[in-house]
């Protein structure tokens, strides 16, 4: 979101809870401070802050809810703890409960940056990516030394963007091995163009080139089109390597947990179809069929083991609809959509607990 919107909302919530919060006090007989540390004072205990990777206020307050009840369950005499108090004020009293979650979502956003970002180790800091003679690479903070391209590792975790979205790469620009120069773009429909045209089009696929149009469609309608996770085209599991073994179609990196998510687009027409098969025996036909499954088997089992993207595969019947193969992608787009179902999932939980 827009920071000044951030600023507005945050101060909404200050005024929130000092308007509600004489009558939340009347309520539980807690003085202020007391109230505040009852709320936020074992979020340490209730989720793993340090290495949790939280996404949105409402994912906050869920595991926090979901925290409060672990915690409870591991207490021997627990309705003797100023918790299960605190606890039963916010099942009976709606205002009690609406202080809680506020104050909660407060907490959150005072702590956005340190909670929601996950940094990417340094190997995971670089993709390579197009075509064999005309690639390009994405990096994080890259610099050019000895000859080609590399990460200035002390500045990954200052990065201020979030990674692999449209604001990354319209921070970093894209680089071309083993030239210092990159490919720079001033704005987010600027940047659209090179992916469409010259990172996509040349695949030759009609298929990618109209998830391509899908995409860049779906960026110039976002109202915060930075924010959106890059559609990465192309990626070379060789890296650099001029034979490399696979390109894989599309990828997706989840900018806050740093999940890959493949997509393959297998038309039998390219990864199906077997020519030359004229005075060929059944069996042998058969072996060749077997040979080019196993490739690509392999192919989406090794871009598992050694960069752990999980690949979907889409083929002539999915690829008839393209309408529906990209909407299989933007879940992957917008990462943010599930947090507030998550903390409806658990509230029914959390207010029947006893």
């Amino acid at each position: 979101m827009a920071w000044s919107a951030f600023q507005k909302d945050l101060a909404s919530k200050t005024r929130k809870l000092n308007h509600i919060l004489p009558e939340v006090m009347e309520i539980t007989g807690y003085g202020h401070k007391s109230l505040n540390a009852k709320i936020g004072g074992k979020n340490a205990d209730f989720m793993d802050i340090n290495n949790e990777v939280i996404l949105s206020p409402d994912h906050f307050v869920a595991l926090w809810m979901k925290g409060l009840i672990q915690y409870l369950d591991n207490l021997q005499y627990k309705e003797s703890s100023n918790i299960y108090e605190l606890l039963q004020y916010i099942q009976e009293y709606p205002i009690v409960r609406d202080y809680a979650f506020t104050f909660l979502e407060r907490t959150y956003m005072r702590n956005y940056t340190a909670l929601s970002k996950k940094r990417p180790k340094v190997e995971e800091a670089t993709m390579w990516i197009g075509q064999e003679n005309a690639n390009y690479g994405i990096l994080v903070t890259p610099r050019f030394s000895n000859g080609n391209w590399e990460n200035d590792v002390s500045e990954i975790r200052h990065f201020k963007k979030k990674y692999w979205t449209i604001g990354h790469v319209l921070e970093t620009g894209i680089v071309v091995p083993f030239e210092n120069e990159k490919i720079e773009f001033s704005d987010t429909d600027q940047y659209l163009k090179f992916f469409k045209n010259i990172l996509v089009r040349g695949s030759g696929s009609q298929y990618e080139l109209e998830i391509a149009n899908n995409y860049c469609e779906f960026v110039r309608n976002s109202d915060q089109p930075e924010e959106i996770p890059l559609l990465i085209p192309e990626f070379r599991y060789g890296g650099l390597a001029r034979k490399h073994q696979y390109r894989l179609d599309f990828t997706i990196i989840d900018p806050n947990t740093l999940n890959k998510y493949g997509f393959e687009l297998s038309p039998w027409s390219t990864h199906g179809y077997l020519s030359g098969t004229k005075g060929k025996l059944q069996k042998d036909i058969n072996a060749i069929a077997l040979g080019n499954f196993e490739k690509e088997m392999r192919k989406l089992k090794d871009y598992f083991r050694e960069f752990g993207v999980y690949a979907l595969i889409y083929t002539d019947s999915d690829l008839a609809n393209i309408e529906n193969v990209f909407l299989d992608m933007k879940k992957y787009l917008n990462p943010y959509e599930t947090q507030e179902q998550l903390k409806l999932h658990v509230l029914d939980d959390f207010l029947s607990y006893s």
